[in-house]
């Protein structure tokens, strides 16, 4: 690993517990109409302003719910997701099937203020809690030749609506090379603001690499396994024309329905102008894992 990451972000660039409230909270009545102002924005940091929880929590791809953007929110609540356990297998010193506190027993937890892209052109920027993938990774012990990490989200069938409708070949799956999993930039989130993460955000854990395309951070993972070869991905098994293992956030590379050149800031306001696609989503420090690769074609 060539470095830590340094995390320039304190408690007071993200909107305290207090002044965050969501809509479920508002609409219940549990807060006088005098508070519902305070349900902003954090402050800025770094350029960036994070969306608001229910801007995050409300506007959701995560297809086993549906594949409206409210469906996640509507339908996600069924998922049981204690107890939870994550099975590790492969090219690792220590497989074996983790319950995820023990997983990520004596591992820290950081707050990362991302931007985050959707492959159809639309991008918010989230506040996570999480750990270091990396971390994990040395935690149970990468044997040498592995070259892949593939992931796989939980099927619960009679709690997931767009399961039962074969929307996609489910098991959702998704994969890293090891370099990319390993960089300090990737994380396994468990919150967002403090709070942990709600289902339709994928909990009680998730993938966050965020100079890809949003549909790379699995959701909901159940599995973990080491490779020597390339493993599948959900949306390239779909339409391998259209969605690449890579997926790294290009606005030189468009996909066949969505130009890439720009995109919408969820939260902007109907009248907001689009803002331009930056390379790798704003996060250069990641191009070297890519020196010598045409992008254009391995896209």
């Amino acid at each position: 690993m060539a470095y830590r990451w340094t995390n320039k972000m304190t408690k007071a660039d993200v909107t305290p517990k207090s002044a965050y409230l969501n809509r479920r909270q508002i609409l219940a009545g549990t807060i006088g109409l005098g508070a519902i102002g305070l349900a902003g924005r954090a402050s800025a940091q770094g350029g960036l302003e994070p969306n608001t929880l229910e801007e995050i929590t409300s506007y959701n791809n995560f297809y086993e719910f549906g594949t409206g953007k409210n469906d996640p929110a509507q339908n996600a609540h069924q998922m049981v997701t204690s107890p939870w356990s994550i099975k590790v297998d492969g090219m690792v010193d220590n497989p074996g099937e983790y319950a995820l506190d023990d997983l990520l027993a004596g591992l820290s937890v950081e707050d990362r203020l991302y931007r985050f892209r959707c492959v159809e052109a639309w991008s918010m920027v989230v506040p996570w809690n999480g750990i270091e993938f990396a971390d994990i990774l040395n935690k149970v012990g990468v044997q040498s030749g592995a070259k892949y990490v593939a992931f796989e989200t939980v099927v619960q069938p009679e709690n997931m609506i767009g399961v039962q409708r074969r929307v996609l070949d489910f098991p959702y799956v998704e994969g890293l090379r090891l370099d990319e999993a390993m960089h300090p930039l990737t994380i396994m989130a468990t919150g967002i603001y403090d709070e942990p993460l709600y289902n339709q955000s994928g909990a009680p854990t998730r993938l966050v690499v965020p100079w890809k395309y949003g549909f790379k951070s699995i959701k909901s993972i159940v599995r973990i396994t080491l490779t020597d070869r390339e493993p599948p991905t959900s949306w390239n098994k779909a339409n391998a024309r259209e969605y690449g293992f890579y997926s790294n956030v290009n606005p030189n590379v468009d996909h066949p329905r969505w130009s890439q050149a720009t995109e919408r800031r969820i939260g902007g306001g109907l009248f907001a102008s689009r803002q331009d696609t930056l390379m790798f989503n704003g996060y250069p420090e990641v191009a070297p894992l890519y020196a010598g690769q045409d992008l254009s074609v391995d896209i």
